[in-house]
């Protein structure tokens, strides 16, 4: 089989993160995760209350270094702790990554963003919000800062199921999801679709569906494929307590990750293929502490299969770019 066009590393098969972004910038970026103080509208009574049954207190911002410090702060402490790996990187891109973060008033929401994209090095800025917290007027601020920055919004949308939706306390249907990408993509923001894969009740059939209908009904630019990690300060504990919830082996993970890598178009860029999960509040699965591990299963499983993203495109079965 050909070379995939969406590489520039023989052993990737999809269309990495960090290939899109060398493309971009012509070199490495940091993705520097902050915490904008927003809360979450599924979590203080706008729209329901308890937050997502799979979200731990920090709203997925387990990982970030000096949450309670001022936004410009915490931009240096980050960029600081990942020059220790990579020192010779100098261009960043602001990630506004736990809770909603365009749950508040427009002017807000500018306020706290505009406090880090003039530090230096910043060439752009992701934001991590839910497809039901897109006003026109944030949306307005949205598309001016897409002309001035290398922009993506990241929109939780975790299932297409209904029942699972609701099973996850979601709190917004499908429709509301579908309707946000189409608010954005009406000024060419760039959109990244979350999904989950293990959660409760949901078959790896379901998983696959999940891909296809994304992709089939969604313009959309990038993905994120999760693995649901089970946490000690969780609702969905009381699930996995009470046989609701079975946690996915590494075998079946990679399994249906290497099946849905093949249905999405080769374009589409696949910004995370797993998660990480603080050791001290995980409860499983635990084989997904060694990320490594995991991301060199899928490129092993996708040789073995001598596959490539998109070989089985949902928009296009019958071209394979290769």
């Amino acid at each position: 089989m050909s070379k995939f066009l969406y590489t520039e590393d023989p052993n990737k098969r999809y269309h990495t993160w960090n290939y899109a972004l060398r493309q971009q910038f012509g070199g490495k970026i940091f993705k520097v995760p902050l915490d904008g103080g927003f809360d979450c509208p599924n979590r203080d009574g706008t729209v329901a209350k308890g937050g997502c049954t799979f979200c731990s207190v920090s709203g997925s911002g387990d990982m970030i270094v000096a949450p309670k410090d001022p936004l410009p702060i915490q931009f240096q402490k980050e960029v600081q702790m990942m020059h220790k790996k990579w020192p010779q990187v100098d261009q960043y891109i602001v990630y506004f990554q736990n809770f909603t973060n365009t749950h508040a008033p427009a002017e807000v929401i500018r306020h706290r963003f505009e406090q880090v994209l003039n530090e230096k090095g910043v060439v752009g800025i992701s934001i991590g919000t839910r497809p039901d917290c897109l006003p026109d007027d944030v949306v307005e601020y949205l598309a001016e800062l897409n002309q001035r920055y290398y922009l993506w919004v990241e929109l939780g949308l975790q299932t297409t199921y209904e029942d699972t939706s609701n099973t996850i306390n979601r709190a917004h249907d499908y429709q509301t999801y579908l309707d946000g990408v189409a608010k954005l993509r009406k000024h060419n923001i760039r959109v990244c679709t979350h999904l989950i894969n293990g959660l409760p009740g949901e078959s790896l059939d379901m998983m696959r569906e999940n891909v296809r209908r994304t992709i089939l009904d969604s313009d959309i630019q990038g993905i994120k494929l999760h693995l649901l990690h089970l946490m000690t300060n969780t609702r969905m504990l009381r699930d996995y307590h009470e046989g609701r919830l079975q946690l996915m082996t590494r075998e079946n993970y990679v399994s249906v990750i290497c099946d849905q890598l093949e249905m999405i178009p080769p374009e589409i860029v696949i910004h995370r293929l797993t998660g990480d999960a603080p050791t001290d509040t995980l409860v499983g699965p635990m084989w997904s502490l060694k990320k490594w591990e995991v991301l060199n299963a899928i490129d092993d499983e996708m040789k073995r299969r001598n596959s490539v993203q998109g070989i089985y495109n949902v928009r296009n079965t019958k071209e394979v770019l290769i």
